[in-house]
């Protein structure tokens, strides 16, 4: 499975793409939304971990902008929130944007896991 993990923490991207790798994933990474754009328009992944405060683009405009691509071309390709705010608005907030789901920080790496375990891994694009 192919993931792109979209976060401006640099220390959170390497433990995610260390962890992700770990597990036998292929992990690709950004650090602002739009170059998570870029990325997905320009390969193919399984799975996108788009963090939702990033600098020049922030993550809900990111997940907005891939959906309505995909609203054109087809497909949908899951995209799960990561955020430190743990809020249902908050949450509300990611999903109205058209995320699938969301986990909060600090990374649960069961829960991370877990939601790659889920049907949103078969969804596929």
């Amino acid at each position: 499975m192919r993931i792109l993990v979209a976060e401006d923490d640099p220390t959170i991207r390497q433990m995610m793409a260390t962890l992700l790798s770990r597990c036998g994933f292929e992990c690709n990474t950004v650090d602002n939304g739009r170059n998570a754009v870029a990325a997905w328009e320009q390969q193919a992944f399984d799975f996108i971990f788009m963090d939702v405060q990033m600098p020049i683009m922030d993550g809900l405009t990111a997940t907005r902008m891939i959906r309505e691509k995909e609203a054109v071309a087809g497909g949908h390709i899951p995209i799960i929130a990561l955020t430190a705010h743990a809020m249902e608005e908050d949450r509300q907030q990611c999903i109205d944007a058209g995320m699938d789901d969301y986990l909060s920080k600090p990374i649960d790496l069961d829960m991370l896991l877990s939601l790659l375990n889920n049907d949103y891994s078969r969804a596929g694009r």
